[in-house]
């Protein structure tokens, strides 16, 4: 009987010859291209004039790439956008309706081949900018760009491409201050909080440290009082990514851009690259006293399901970080088998300085309570 692991691998071990057929056109045919997904209907306002909205709801999930990708549309994606729908127009009249959404990537399987997004992935992001009329931004996952980790290896150009023609509509267009460019990397500014979207495929990439570095350090704090930041892989997991396993983008974001974030009081990171539901939360003191940041792993948006494979050795994190007194809580672990991790995504509710998060799961995980609840405040108790 095969392990969950060796399934896992078997589910996206492709031959790179057969990608490299199907990306390519046949004599005479066109290369097909990925359609722009369609702007929001109604899109988050220029920076300046949001500066006064302190309520209001997010949305954040990842990994939504399906076993028929480039066949039909993402089926298990397609329970979640319906449900995400749903929230939209419940808070729509409240006073925190949902302005954005945040998807963490692994968009479709393979980002090299046109088809998978068109077919599968754009229609349903779609609904969500022009039904949902909200925006949308997506980060890179290594399905999307490929594993490669600098940004000029020849495989991931192709992939890269699709990527940027997807998003064309979505993000800070090149030459934007809130944009690296040629880079999936940017920011953007919506009432009291910033929030930072990078490629940690290529997370030991020089430029791409240094302007997100110089985004967070010339943030108007006085303003940004909270800052989001998210990305495809986790700098702490228990799934098949992490636990023992220690990949090459983990291992930079624990050395260089967890204490660039803990530098910068960042409030809350979101991931997925693990098909599951985790959260770590971590503590951090420095001269203005002691600061949390929460940690959450949401890859429930479609993809095959993950389960938990074990804690990850934390011991040189801790002690290259000792002098910030950093602690670390595993406050939610997954479960031990794939039903027990359902597919789901978060609604995260900004209240001033106050933000909690319901977790809504869907389908046959409808129910789902990690927290006795499906519900957190993202702070500590006063």
């Amino acid at each position: 009987m095969l392990s969950f692991r060796m399934l896992v691998a078997a589910t996206v071990l492709v031959s790179p010859a057969l990608l490299t057929t199907q990306a390519r056109p046949r004599e005479g045919q066109e290369q097909e291209r990925v359609k722009a997904i369609s702007p929001p209907t109604t899109p988050l306002p220029p920076e300046a004039a949001s500066a006064g909205v302190t309520k209001y709801s997010f949305i954040a999930y990842g990994d939504t790439r399906g076993r028929r990708d480039g066949v039909g549309i993402q089926y298990e994606h397609s329970l979640i956008v319906d449900s995400m729908l749903a929230q939209i127009k419940k808070l729509q009249t409240t006073d925190y309706p949902v302005r954005f959404i945040l998807q963490s990537g692994d968009a479709v399987v393979h980002g090299q081949i046109a088809k998978e997004w068109n077919v599968s992935f754009v229609p349903l992001i779609n609904r969500l900018t022009t039904e949902g009329g909200v925006s949308y931004f997506l980060a890179p996952g290594n399905h999307d760009v490929s594993s490669a980790t600098t940004v000029d290896a020849p495989q991931r150009q192709p992939a890269l491409k699709n990527y940027l023609d997807a998003v064309s509509a979505l993000t800070p267009p090149d030459g934007s201050p809130r944009r690296l460019s040629g880079y999936p990397a940017f920011s953007f500014g919506y009432g009291n909080t910033f929030v930072l979207g990078f490629d940690a495929n290529i997370a030991g990439d020089e430029k791409q440290f240094q302007w997100v570095k110089s985004q967070l350090e010339g943030l108007d704090r006085k303003r940004y009082i909270n800052v989001i930041v998210f990305c495809h892989q986790a700098p702490f997991s228990s799934g098949p990514h992490g636990g023992p396993t220690v990949e090459p983008p983990t291992a930079i974001l624990r050395e260089r851009y967890m204490p660039l974030f803990n530098a910068n009081h960042v409030r809350a990171l979101f991931s997925g690259h693990e098909h599951l539901f985790e959260h770590w939360v971590e503590h951090h003191t420095d001269t203005s006293g002691t600061h949390r940041m929460d940690l959450v792993v949401s890859g429930g948006g479609g993809a095959p399901i993950y389960a938990y494979s074990g804690e990850p050795n934390l011991d040189d994190y801790l002690k290259q970080n000792e002098a910030s007194k950093v602690k670390l809580e595993h406050l939610v672990k997954p479960g031990v088998d794939r039903g027990s991790n359902p597919y789901h995504y978060l609604i995260v509710r900004v209240d001033g300085e106050s933000l909690d998060m319901q977790v809504i799961s869907v389908d046959w995980g409808a129910g789902f309570a990690p927290y006795r609840s499906n519900k957190v405040e993202l702070q500590d108790p006063n």
